[in-house]
């Protein structure tokens, strides 16, 4: 039973399920994968696998080329870790990993990059209220005092400030598996998942 698998986004639907519900997913192209690299506390000090996507890479330097080649994986593009524990079985280098792992029902933790939003003020990237609208208050979407002149006399850090929004490692954790198509390697995944349509998302085994 492998830990995890890489995928891609493909984006969000709806299916029904026994009762008739509505139910909102996520579609994730899962796999197929290739065991990269297999670490072993002897030589690496911890137990993990090296996954990767097996997907056309048009440009790859030769020490990714030599290490790919050690498991006749040379056409993958995206690698991630996954860390071992009891009952996730003994994958070897060169072993694949598909879709077909996961049934529903099964419970899965999401990791993605969440979409890139560039610069962005206090009202948007920390849900800042703002100041009054009308009767020329002259103060709409400022974020206000940030520290005193007299003391402290600096900006303490992690002073919520304007600043680049997105582009951060989310993890939505305890996502149920709808359905799985292991014809075409893909998982619906009940609810959303951070980042855009095609990109690229690691789904493991729920840790809580």
């Amino acid at each position: 039973m492998s830990p995890g698998i890489l995928g891609k986004k493909i984006g969000m639907t709806q299916v029904f399920n026994a009762d008739g519900q509505v139910v909102p997913v996520t579609l994730v192209k899962a796999g197929p994968c290739v065991v990269t690299q297999r670490k072993t506390p002897a030589t690496d000090g911890y137990d993990a696998v090296q996954l990767g996507l097996v997907e056309y890479a048009k440009k790859i330097n030769k020490p990714m080329a030599k290490h790919l080649a050690k498991s006749n994986a040379e056409g993958v593009r995206y690698l991630r870790e996954f860390h071992l524990g009891q009952g996730t079985g003994d994958l070897k280098q060169g072993d694949r990993v598909l879709a077909e792992e996961f049934k529903p029902r099964d419970m899965v933790d999401v990791i993605g990059t969440s979409k890139g939003r560039g610069f962005a003020g206090v009202v948007k990237r920390h849900h800042f209220r703002g100041g009054d609208a009308t009767h020329g208050s002259m103060f709409h979407r400022a974020p206000g005092s940030i520290g005193g002149s007299s003391f402290p006399s600096r900006v303490f850090p992690g002073m919520k400030m304007g600043g680049q929004m997105g582009t951060d490692q989310v993890t939505v954790r305890n996502l149920e598996i709808v359905s799985v198509d292991t014809d075409d390697n893909v998982i619906a995944v009940k609810g959303a998942i951070p980042g855009p349509n095609g990109g690229y998302v690691m789904v493991r085994r729920a840790k809580r």
